[in-house]
């Protein structure tokens, strides 16, 4: 949230330096579902809006780490799925890096829930370094070392993406990468929201996206993500 609000995303259109409509939707539709859900906890009566208020209702009753990742998880999505039409309206890089923060908060779930489809034969240390109360999974999430501090940006992909060679690449391209269609299937499985799907395109995210731009998603994997690779091979059907 530091990061959003130190780009501006989340400025109302009225600011000098206006906002992101799509990054503002996502955000609100978060805490109506939590504030929602909160209400209906604490005595509240009616009827959930929306899967997202339900599965925070889960997350609150049962509070585990793949309840918190599974609540989190069905707002985001939703939200992606009822605010492509604002995303369409961003720059490429914005549109970009939309695209790589869904397929990362899909596999940090996946972390906690499927470690096996995660981290292959590393399993046993996906739970603990997805649990969404330590420090690992800002790590995951976080674009601040790529994206400066400012909104909107250009057109030029490349230039952002040369600047990930460390530990990001190493995840998105060794790690992510070779299992995206198993993710986004398992992903849209547990969420209940088959309309996932839709969002990939082989191995390419499509998510305000058009798959005639693949070629942007095939990059050249650094060593570390080669051996990323072979460590940790892309799963088969199980989890």
């Amino acid at each position: 949230m530091g990061w959003q609000l130190r780009r501006g995303l989340l400025n109302p259109q009225s600011d000098l330096r206006p906002g992101s409509p799509w990054w503002r939707a996502l955000n609100e539709g978060l805490l109506r579902d939590t504030a929602e859900a909160r209400a209906f906890a604490f005595g509240y009566a009616g009827e959930p809006s929306g899967p997202g208020v339900t599965a925070h209702l889960d997350f609150i009753r049962w509070p585990t780490a793949r309840n918190w990742y599974r609540a989190h998880n069905v707002s985001i999505v939703g939200g992606y799925l009822a605010n492509e039409h604002l995303a369409v309206g961003e720059r490429r890089v914005e549109r970009f890096f939309i695209n790589v923060v869904l397929l990362r908060v899909l596999f940090a779930h996946a972390l906690v829930a499927a470690p096996r489809l995660a981290l292959g034969w590393l399993a046993p240390l996906g739970r603990p370094a997805g649990d969404p109360r330590v420090g690992m999974t800002g790590i995951f999430l976080s674009l601040s070392r790529v994206l400066p501090d400012r909104y909107p940006l250009g057109d030029d992909v490349d230039t952002y993406v040369a600047v990930e060679h460390g530990f990001g690449h190493m995840l998105d391209i060794g790690v992510i990468q070779p299992r995206l269609g198993h993710l986004y299937a398992w992903s849209a499985e547990e969420l209940a929201l088959p309309g996932l799907m839709a969002l990939l395109d082989g191995q390419t995210p499509t998510y305000a996206w058009d798959v005639a731009e693949a070629d942007t998603w095939q990059f050249e994997p650094s060593p570390l993500a080669r051996a990323a690779r072979r460590i940790v091979p892309a799963p088969t059907v199980r989890r």
